[in-house]
């Protein structure tokens, strides 16, 4: 191992005082970080467009939650946390040289030697299966969308050698919960959960282009494409383009699903669109593109920012919920 990697085998750039650097038992910190267990803002990222799904599809059909839409909204939860986990491991899989490359990368376990390919492969697979189970409790067409989603996972980790947008395919994967959890609850498909979809894909490219200047300079030296390589000093342009679609297509969606409900549900659902805008909006004030630091920082925040619509659907449903 490198002298200059972090002592006990943490990983750079895992978040202060994480759970599995403190309490987990060292046997499975290995593991624990090839799921990124010990930086859970990408769980977060995951398990938010799922949860904008399930209650948007909850407001349309009159926003009155049930012990069916609770076990939706637990088992997006487990079942993010275990399939971002497993795309984790399979992107470190994917990645092993070039993480051993690049300095925020080279602690993580493949390439500082705390795991081995084959565990990897083993942990990869035992993740898959327990969130396969989750994934059957729901009804044939959550199924179903949820077998396709692993085309856009297993694509996103090679996308960097071969486009100038990887962004795009993590945006695929990473909202495909949008579509996942609206079926899971109405048992089809719409515009609305379309829509919602594809203003997941605008902020990712808000949040990922961000993340991504945490690592331009090492990724020109090894040849790794990027949004935030492409647009470079014209990033802060390109960040206002994905902020505005994000939240005009999560306002379309609101409108298309919510609109028949009545006046005051559409009005405090498309709150929730707005107070996301002014949060990507102060993200970009502060936000400077230079200072690794601030760019994780940043990139964290984007938590929030999605919870502020989960937030803005469930108070839409009180008035259903009360009458």
């Amino acid at each position: 191992m490198s002298h200059d990697l972090p002592p006990d085998g943490r990983v750079a750039d895992a978040t202060d005082l994480n759970w599995v650097d403190r309490f987990a038992p060292k046997v499975t910190r290995p593991y624990l970080r090839l799921s990124r267990a010990d930086r859970p803002a990408g769980t977060w990222l995951l398990l938010i467009p799922c949860w904008w799904g399930l209650a948007l599809a909850v407001l349309n059909q009159g926003g009155t939650p049930g012990l069916g839409e609770l076990w939706i909204a637990l088992g997006c939860g487990l079942g993010a946390f275990l399939m971002r986990g497993a795309g984790c491991t399979w992107n470190d899989l994917a990645d092993h040289d070039i993480d051993a490359g690049v300095a925020r990368t080279r602690s993580r376990p493949l390439p500082s030697g705390q795991a081995t390919r084959a565990q990897a492969k083993i942990w990869l697979v035992v993740q898959a299966l327990l969130a396969l189970g989750i994934l059957l409790s729901f009804n044939p067409v959550a199924i179903a969308l949820g077998v396709l989603a692993l085309l856009p996972v297993a694509v996103y980790p090679f996308a960097k050698r071969f486009t100038w947008w990887p962004q795009v395919f993590l945006g695929l994967a990473f909202n495909w919960g949008a579509l996942l959890a609206w079926a899971a609850v109405t048992g089809s498909i719409s515009l609305a959960p379309v829509l919602l979809y594809l203003g997941g894909i605008a902020w990712t490219l808000f949040y990922d282009t961000i993340y991504a200047h945490q690592d331009k300079e090492d990724d020109a030296l090894i040849g790794v494409k990027s949004t935030a390589r492409l647009f470079g000093a014209a990033t802060g342009k390109w960040l206002f383009v994905f902020l505005v679609l994000s939240v005009l297509l999560i306002a379309s969606a609101v409108i298309r699903a919510v609109l028949p409900v009545g006046p005051i549900p559409l009005l405090l659902a498309l709150a929730g669109a707005w107070g996301f805008g002014w949060h990507l909006a102060w993200q970009m004030r502060r936000l400077d593109i230079d200072n690794p630091d601030m760019c994780m920082r940043i990139f964290r925040s984007n938590r929030d920012a999605g919870l502020i619509v989960v937030l803005a659907f469930c108070v839409a449903m009180l008035p259903q919920v009360l009458s």
